[in-house]
């Protein structure tokens, strides 16, 4: 039997979720669904889906305030910041200040469990910190991110506004029902629009 998705395939659709760029990279190859006639990758929703699950029971089990969720790029600002206000966890959006992993006297100086990011290339200095001190990473990652440093890869367009906001929506209310907080999606009373940047 095929597990349900967490929400309808026309609704991944509807914010670009699946939509990739004109490049690709040897590790995003098993994502990608096919390519289309302007040649744009086609991220496979379905792994798209299945992912979001799974990092919603990873983060689920970390203390909320030692997940650390960054984002450089400004349609991420929003969606991490709700992210944070529905689950706990701390968003820092905006631009990653060096040394805010590795060096104790930084004055945004943090030591979490987990680090989350909306892209390995634009939170490109929050991935060299984070490798460097061993903090497992989950990362957004479009058809041209290069995953090896990724501990956890979640395949979807990270770019778009509405992409963005309805990934980090899902993942809010995944983290909500893996920790009990919430019975049935149902309950989760923040929408996908509650989530995307303003324009």
């Amino acid at each position: 039997m095929e597990e349900e998705m967490l929400v309808s395939e026309e609704m991944y659709i509807s914010c670009g979720t699946e939509i990739g760029t004109q490049q690709k990279t040897a590790h995003m190859e098993p994502f990608i669904a096919r390519v289309r006639n302007d040649g744009l990758y086609i991220i496979d929703i379905a792994e798209s889906d299945r992912r979001i699950k799974v990092a919603g029971k990873l983060l689920a089990r970390y203390n909320p305030e030692n997940v650390l969720v960054v984002a450089v790029r400004q349609y991420a600002q929003k969606p991490i910041k709700k992210l944070a206000e529905a689950t706990g966890v701390k968003a820092m959006p905006g631009r990653f200040l060096p040394g805010t992993l590795t060096n104790p006297h930084c004055d945004t100086f943090c030591e979490p469990d987990v680090v989350v990011m909306t892209d390995p290339i634009g939170d490109a200095q929050a991935l060299k910190e984070a490798v460097k001190v061993g903090i497992p990473v989950v990362a957004l990652c479009d058809t041209n991110n290069e995953t090896k440093y990724v501990d956890w890869v979640i395949p979807v367009n990270n770019k778009g506004r509405k992409s963005l906001a309805l990934t980090y929506w899902l993942l809010a209310r995944e983290i909500l029902k893996n920790r009990g907080d919430i019975k049935s999606y149902d309950e989760f009373e923040m929408r996908v629009e509650d989530f995307e940047a303003e324009l």
